[in-house]
């Protein structure tokens, strides 16, 4: 599949107004951005290591996960497999996605502060 026949697909998808875009189009997600970096915010301990997801990308999985009622190794697995979700989630065909147990991981982190 090239870019082109990425960009033809999602536009096919967007035309039928799925219900993820729709909310993409009337939440403004950045309002949430400072309240989650401040209350997930987590002193390093070195500048070693891979830098982490972006925390609202993972607030918007378990977004995904609650409504669509979905496992952490589901999760996964569709993100991987719906081009809606990934849009919704602002990441392109060969972006990294997070796995099972990041995403859990993350849900853990959230619950817990």
């Amino acid at each position: 599949m090239g870019l082109y026949d990425y960009e033809f697909q999602l536009d096919k998808i967007k035309a039928h107004q799925p219900p993820l875009q729709k909310l993409n189009g009337l939440i403004d997600w950045e309002m949430f951005r400072e309240p989650i970096e401040k209350a997930l915010y987590v002193k390093p301990k070195s500048n070693a290591g891979a830098k982490g997801y972006d925390k609202l990308m993972m607030f918007k999985i378990l977004i995904l996960q609650r409504y669509y009622n979905l496992s952490d190794e589901q999760t996964e697995f569709q993100i991987k497999d719906r081009l809606s979700f990934m849009d919704f989630l602002g990441l392109r065909i060969g972006d990294k996605i997070p796995d099972q147990k990041t995403i859990w991981l993350f849900m853990s982190t959230a619950e817990l502060k």
